[in-house]
């Protein structure tokens, strides 16, 4: 039996296939993944991601503790609820995890964190913290539902009241906002606009119901992966970990170089690879023909093994299998071979996004 999240009874009346993500117990899909995604791609659909791990950053370090903890300068965060996306690195340059820091105010940071990841992330934290005057507090009375697609917008302010939906009319993409108890972000995983939001954990059914009521389907695991994928989304563990750097997983925009006088863990093994040249790549690709690429297939050019397929799936929005790679810096071929079961498939290298705002960019 894993943990289960506050909308496990939920998903449990759904009939939803239960299995265990991360020592959760999630639902993988309530019947069709198929439909779940086309769901979030056409109009809006809903996900339990209550096993993310919330933490609060406060005191009156908080600021350059996380100016140094973070890839990202939260520096740049200057109105309340804006949000930012960065790695947490160690000191070689690999990715502990990669995460969403919220600005409330100068001495209170909020920061979500990926749920396979919680004891090491929480360790490290609290680790580096040692050098600053912060506390680190893991948050576990909070919920969070995401509704992602075109109508999440529209149909999650349908189930708010007057006053909520005046707190969150305004919202820009990566900016949050207290409306009532609920916190709200327009954030997201799948490609698509729509608001991740944190909610009281005795309240959360009750605002799951309300957002079925109001028409947003329920998805599962399953789907929100073949929706990042398409988005060109990377999932820790699979497209980066603690043995590849921000550079080599298409992460270079989350590294604030400047100012230079910012020292950050990971900068001085981060500043050696770039003046080298990163050794690997992350590249995109797409199967033409039968087959489907999954995670750990070898990458092959003039018989050579060049790399390994990270991420790979069906996608359901444009018909072929589609994958990210992680290659030699070298491989610089329109076209690799892919050793799906026994055969040598043609594959095409293309940037990791395939799909965006439900169209297909290949």
């Amino acid at each position: 039996m894993g943990n289960k999240t506050p909308l496990y009874q939920a998903h449990v009346d759904a009939e939803a296939r239960i299995v265990d993500f991360g020592g959760w117990d999630m639902p993988l899909n309530y019947g069709s993944q198929i439909d779940e995604h086309a769901a979030v791609r056409e109009a809006a659909g809903m996900f339990d991601v209550s096993h993310m791990t919330i933490v609060e950053i406060k005191g009156s370090d908080a600021k350059p503790y996380l100016q140094y903890l973070l890839a990202n300068d939260v520096a740049k965060l200057q109105e309340s609820g804006k949000a930012l996306y960065t790695g947490m690195l160690n000191e070689d340059g690999g990715v502990i995890d990669d995460l969403i820091v919220y600005y409330l105010n100068d001495a209170h940071y909020r920061v979500v964190v990926n749920a396979a990841t919680r004891e090491k992330d929480l360790a490290w934290l609290e680790n580096v913290a040692q050098q600053f005057d912060v506390s680190v507090e893991e948050r576990s009375d909070l919920a969070i539902i995401a509704v992602q697609g075109p109508e999440a917008i529209e149909k999650a302010q349908s189930v708010m009241t007057d006053e909520q939906k005046v707190a969150v009319a305004s919202l820009k993409p990566f900016v949050a906002a207290y409306a009532g108890d609920l916190f709200v972000a327009r954030t997201g995983y799948t490609g698509e606009d729509g608001y991740e939001i944190l909610v009281p954990d005795n309240k959360a059914i009750e605002l799951w119901n309300a957002l079925l009521e109001a028409g947003v389907k329920p998805c599962g695991l399953a789907a929100r992966d073949t929706l990042r994928l398409e988005a060109g989304m990377n999932l820790y563990g699979h497209d980066m970990d603690e043995t590849v750097s921000p550079l080599e997983a298409n992460m270079g925009w989350t590294i604030a170089w400047e100012p230079e006088g910012r020292d950050f863990v990971g900068r001085k093994a981060l500043t050696e690879q770039k003046a080298n040249g990163i050794p690997r790549k992350l590249i995109g690709l797409v199967l033409d023909g039968k087959g489907i690429m999954r995670e750990g297939q070898e990458v092959v050019v003039n018989d050579q093994v060049v790399g390994v397929v990270t991420s790979g799936t069906m996608s359901p929005t444009t018909g072929k299998s589609i994958a990210m790679a992680r290659v030699q810096r070298s491989v610089d071929a329109e076209e690799v071979l892919v050793q799906v079961r026994k055969k040598q498939i043609p594959a095409k290298v293309v940037k990791p996004s395939f799909v965006r705002k439900g169209k297909s960019l290949i």
